[in-house]
């Protein structure tokens, strides 16, 4: 193999690399779980010690596993979760928790410690806050950096650098301080398309020293997406990562939007390639994150953005998503008391959990296509981590109607399919926000673990009255990553070119009218009710406490 370029993606839950040859086609594929750590107050930490060292171990399997040598390998992608992480000025880890352990030196995303300083910076009303849906999310990093400063003052004061993940993984393979326009862009409210940080909000909230710093510790220096890095990969990273000393290194992405390069623009069924526009890319993990292209841009209450060329150049992103997805079917799932049966019966068909309940659903309805009536009288509205889209509510919470007495595989298979139902209408509750504001799609594009169950792609074909659409690749994201790789390297002259080149999408499915539409019409409004009441009774008792 002449050339191969390599995705690196870390996710919550593991870091996965994947090699691609230049047609886009995944060669090897390997992961490593990395570590996570909760606690009581909303705090979620990992370490980047601990996800490097899974990189270098994925790294080194997928090389193996595909008998392929440093030299065949031209270029390199990072993506990552939207995580904060904090460095000294000799890159050594500090702390950022109560804990005190420097080995936890990361704050994750979906960390929810900063509500307070969220609401804070919310109620300033600042104009930067436009450009990210009207609100900012406690996800995003200028609130994190607010709780740091507050209550980790001597961490605050010591760091060199606060990094987003993609950027930190970058930094470390290359040496080079630069930062991605995705990552600042979308989550520490840079303005791309005036390629500057806005110093009166950094003062308005409390942040003012990072302007007397000319932004130095959080990025002076902003790049283009898969801009190459510093002169490559330093000595020490090649070593690391059994690689060669230059392999070019394409500035990084959050891993949803690498999902979304992976999977826009590509090539369809009937052998053209698609026009962005007309596609909305669906990325599905723990989280759920919706991807829209504009070419003015456009303003949607709710949902993040517009963001100038955080994804693909020249483009405008919309940026909607759930806080809770995988997240909250697996913890629905958990709840039930039949699950520990489920989980025995999965285990000895060869099946995860979630693959042997759409089975099993399959089976119980007859057809995918009446599967959905399995879960007509249980409603679900899945905010376990709060509404990102479009209400930008992170204090919301779940709820949950029609449940009874019934405790066996039956009763959690419907809860199953469920489940999938109001995962479905909360992506419906996003289209319909863009719709209102002229934005359509005819085709949704999908990617992550869930999207390869097509019981969850037809209930959301038919819960979203939209075209359904799988990539040829089950690794999105990965190709999105390696992506970079491919530009960095000179392949391809921009993010554009090497989509038509290496995206394709393998199937189409259209929405279903009649019945199945009607169902799923009164389960969108029953959905809209629900959470509209847990909104009413949420205030009504917060009153009623004082």
């Amino acid at each position: 193999m002449d050339s191969v370029f390599i995705g690196i993606d870390v996710g919550t839950g593991s870091a996965r690399v994947g090699l691609f040859d230049p047609r886009g086609n995944l060669l090897a594929v390997a992961r490593r779980p990395i570590r996570i750590w909760r606690e009581d107050g909303n705090i979620v930490e990992q370490s980047s010690a601990d996800i490097w060292q899974a990189i270098r171990a994925a790294v080194a399997e997928a090389l193996d596993t595909a008998r392929i040598g440093p030299e065949a390998v031209k270029g390199i992608g990072f993506d990552a979760t939207c995580s904060l992480v904090v460095v000294d000025r000799d890159g050594a880890p500090l702390p950022v928790g109560p804990s005190g352990d420097p080995d936890r030196n990361i704050i994750v995303w979906m960390d929810h410690r900063a509500l307070a300083e969220t609401a804070t910076i919310n109620a300033t009303r600042h104009p930067v806050l436009r450009y990210v849906g009207g609100a900012i999310s406690p996800e995003m990093e200028t609130p994190k950096l607010l709780w740091l400063k507050k209550n980790q003052p001597d961490t605050f004061a010591r760091a060199a650098h606060f990094f987003d993940l993609a950027d930190y993984l970058s930094w470390r393979a290359t040496g080079s301080t630069a930062r991605s326009v995705c990552t600042l862009t979308c989550k520490w409210t840079y303005l791309a398309h005036e390629r500057r940080w806005d110093p009166d909000y950094f003062r308005t909230v409390g942040l003012g020293e990072f302007v007397e710093e000319d932004f130095s510790r959080i990025g002076a220096e902003v790049v283009d997406i898969a801009t190459p890095l510093g002169a490559g990969l330093t000595k020490q990273a090649a070593d690391e990562l059994g690689l060669l000393p230059g392999t070019p290194v394409g500035a990084s992405l959050i891993d949803a939007h690498a999902g979304g390069v992976g999977t826009l623009g590509g090539i369809s069924p009937r052998g053209v390639v698609s026009d962005p526009r007309s596609q909305l890319a669906f990325i599905m993990g723990t989280s759920s994150c919706t991807m829209s292209l504009t070419r003015e841009a456009a303003f949607v209450d709710g949902v993040w953005g517009p963001y100038y060329s955080a994804m693909v150049p020249g483009y405008w992103l919309l940026e909607g998503g759930q806080s809770a997805f995988g997240a909250a079917l697996d913890q629905l799932v958990a709840m039930h008391p039949a699950t520990a049966e489920a989980t025995e019966k999965a285990r000895v068909a060869g099946l995860s959990l979630l693959s042997f309940l759409e089975r099993r659903a399959i089976q119980m309805a007859g057809s995918v296509e009446e599967a959905a009536f399995l879960g007509a009288d249980i409603h679900i509205v899945p905010d376990f981590l709060g509404n990102r889209s479009p209400h930008a509510d992170p204090e919301a919470t779940a709820v949950i109607s029609g449940l009874t007495l019934a405790n066996g595989l039956d009763s959690l298979t419907r809860l199953f399919v469920a489940a999938l139902c109001g995962l479905c209408y909360g992506t419906r509750q996003i289209i319909e926000a863009n719709r209102e504001k002229g934005i359509e799609f005819r085709t949704l594009v999908v990617a992550g673990g869930a999207a390869q169950g097509v019981l969850l792609r037809r209930i959301l074909a038919d819960a979203t009255g939209h075209r359904v659409a799988l990539p040829e690749t089950q690794e999105a994201v990965l190709l999105g990553s390696a992506i970079l790789g491919a530009v960095a390297s000179g392949a391809f002259e921009d993010i554009s070119a090497a989509a038509a080149r290496m995206c394709r999408i393998r199937e189409e499915i259209a929405p279903h009218e009649g019945r199945i539409a009607a169902l799923h019409a009164a389960k969108y409004e029953a959905f809209i009710r629900l959470q509209s009441v847990e909104r009413e009774i949420r205030h009504s008792i917060a009153e009623a406490k004082g």
